[in-house]
């Protein structure tokens, strides 16, 4: 099994970049504390609309500027971190887009951190407490870039933290724009309690109306540029904090508020490493969310395999059922268009790229694009690895047990978009078995990196791939594809405690648990061609170590008790296959434990 390495987050840099300086409003880091709300609750009475899925229908794709600017390879920050961001950079970048990967679906130019900011991060605001664009980094002002990358059919997407920054209150009780009586010390907690993953800005109290009135205003002002997009950072509960202080469900509500009524279709994306159990929150009032931390190493190149890239492989598994159009699960910058600065093989670059595309996150680079190279670009440029991801259909693993992984994802037209990885440190052959796939018999395969057809295969596709290698396949059965029975289907009968229950790993993220000690699970209507013995393939998972013995039958029958291997973990799913006399027609199939002291694995669902 492999393990998740954490890796440094913005959290770390920012507050060393800002240190303790007053002028700046960061204080040091306390440690998280508190438990997170439930799901969709808020501290304010905001009544925002639901996100509009227009605005998001299929993941977006663009450039960020944030690996730039967090990485110390030499010459790319030469007056410190985040150096780098200057209008003149963002215009480079955007016309290379242009260029090169707009025909490709790339549009959105997102400015991250810093820009109302000068070169020792030392933040600006304007008469209404608004922050602006620092004149050195942005010398004609954001609306000139908005304008400019405008012009080439582009888009603008701009970046702020949750909160009222604490240097904003420093700086003065503003008024607020359009909001008579209203000033910017009136919408924060009498106590002044920080909020935000850096403790960088104080909590806003959205029971007062001039809170809504603040972001109103700064919403308006950035709209008024020709933003089309916002990143809103630090946000919680997720950026490692929890407790009553850092949750922002208000502030997202507010500011979804706030977008929708600038009259632009502005998509708003929230960050980082945001807390599942609010999941529906997040997906009600924005366009995405960031599942984990900061891609990015920190360090002299811009990402690295082992400390930025392979924990999203494990990370994503829970929130994989959540991404559809109007939302989505986002990965973080993908860097994979720069070979010399990356900081990774070419396997892991295609590895990188195939995950993200097969779990259907927004593409976006934060590789200096004037030093793109030519197989930088055909990653980006994959217009069939791009149709996948822009399919909106997020991949699952087989199985998570081992390092050698197949992910996969059902089409409408009835073929499979298929991804073998193998996340070892040695070459290693990773197989397909098509059973385990819902194909039965043999199917035409495709290899969607290459542009290559590879013929017709019967029951299974192997390939020995590199040390974090990958292949991306389109398969399409010939034979027919095995019919699919969830066991979390509401015509099915549950006695005896069995229970629906959530599982990451399983198809429909649910599964039937407490089998045993009389629990027991039968499918109804699983129907059969002719009368005879059929092999039957179940998906289950079983978290102990030896397994557990699963105890089937078929319309009321003889028993049959098998010992089911381990799948390594609960919500990691397994498959093994049984032979059951069926009847021509509808049948029902029963999985129970042997006896009443005896618990059985938990069930996904059965394939015939």
């Amino acid at each position: 099994m492999r393990i998740s390495i954490r890796r440094p987050r913005r959290a770390a840099v920012l507050a060393a970049l800002l240190g303790t300086l007053p002028a700046l409003g960061l204080i040091q880091l306390p440690d998280a504390a508190g438990a997170a709300r439930a799901p969709g609750t808020t501290d304010g009475g905001s009544t925002a609309a639901t996100a509009t899925a227009a605005i998001a229908a299929k993941p977006y794709m663009g450039w960020s500027s944030w690996s730039l600017e967090s990485t110390t390879a030499p010459g790319v920050n030469a007056a410190g971190q985040g150096g780098s961001l200057t209008e003149a950079e963002v215009i480079a970048n955007a016309d290379i887009m242009a260029a090169k990967l707009k025909s490709h679906g790339y549009t959105y130019v997102n400015i991250d951190a810093g820009w109302w900011m000068d070169d020792k991060w030392k933040t600006e605001y304007d008469g209404n407490g608004i922050p602006k664009a620092d004149p050195t980094r942005f010398p004609d002002g954001i609306k000139a870039v908005a304008d400019h990358v405008h012009r080439e059919g582009l888009k603008l997407g701009l970046y702020l933290p949750v909160g009222l920054e604490i240097a904003d209150y420093q700086a003065g009780n503003f008024p607020i724009a359009g909001a008579p009586s209203c000033h910017t010390h009136d919408i924060v907690y009498p106590d002044l309690r920080t909020t935000n993953g850096w403790d960088s800005a104080y909590k806003i109290d959205f029971s007062n109306p001039c809170a809504q009135k603040f972001v109103d205003s700064e919403a308006n002002r950035l709209a008024s540029w020709g933003m089309d997009f916002l990143k809103m950072d630090g946000v919680g509960p997720g950026s490692v904090k929890s407790g009553n202080n850092y949750d922002n469900t208000a502030d997202v509500a507010a500011w979804s508020q706030a977008l929708k009524r600038t009259g632009r279709d502005i998509q708003f994306v929230l960050s980082w490493s945001l807390d599942h159990a609010h999941v529906a929150t997040w997906q009600r009032y924005s366009n995405g969310w960031r599942i984990d931390t900061d891609v990015e190493c920190y360090c002299n190149s811009l990402v690295t395999w082992q400390n930025s890239v392979v924990g999203r492989w494990t990370d994503v598994i829970p929130w994989i059922a959540d991404a559809k159009p109007g939302g989505w699960n986002n990965l973080d910058s993908l860097d994979v268009g720069v070979g010399s600065m990356d900081g990774i093989t070419d396997d892991e670059r295609q590895s990188y790229m195939t995950l993200w595309a097969i779990e259907a996150a927004p593409l976006y680079t934060g590789d200096d694009l004037t030093k793109l190279d030519s197989y930088g670009l055909s990653l980006l440029g994959n217009d069939e690895v791009i149709g996948v991801d822009q399919a909106g259909r997020p991949a699952r693993p087989l199985t998570q047990n081992t390092d050698q992984q197949v992910w996969y994802s059902r089409n409408p037209d009835g073929s499979l978009t298929v991804a073998l990885f193998n996340l070892g440190t040695a070459p290693a052959t990773v197989t397909a078995p098509f059973a385990s796939l819902g194909v039965s018999g043999s199917a035409t395969v495709r290899d969607l990196w290459a542009h290559q057809g590879l013929g017709a295969m019967s029951g299974q596709f192997s390939a020995t791939l590199p040390a974090h290698g990958s292949r991306l396949l389109k398969i399409v059965p010939s034979g027919g594809s095995l019919v699919s029975y969830e066991a979390e289907s509401p015509s099915n009968i549950l006695t005896g405690g069995a229970a629906v229950t959530g599982c990451s790993g399983c198809s429909g993220s649910q599964k039937v648990g407490s089998l045993g000690h009389e629990g027991a699970l039968t499918f109804t209507g699983v129907k059969a061609a002719k009368a005879g013995p059929h092999t039957i393939t179940v998906v289950y998972d079983d978290g102990d170590t030896n397994g557990r013995p699963l105890t089937y039958s078929a319309n009321g029958g003889p028993e049959t008790t098998i010992q089911a291997p381990g799948t390594g973990g609960w919500n990691t799913v397994g498959t093994l296959t049984i032979t059951l006399p069926l009847q021509a027609g509808a049948n029902t199939i029963t999985f129970t434990g042997p006896d009443s002291n005896t618990y059985s694995p938990d069930i996904d669902r059965i394939m015939l």
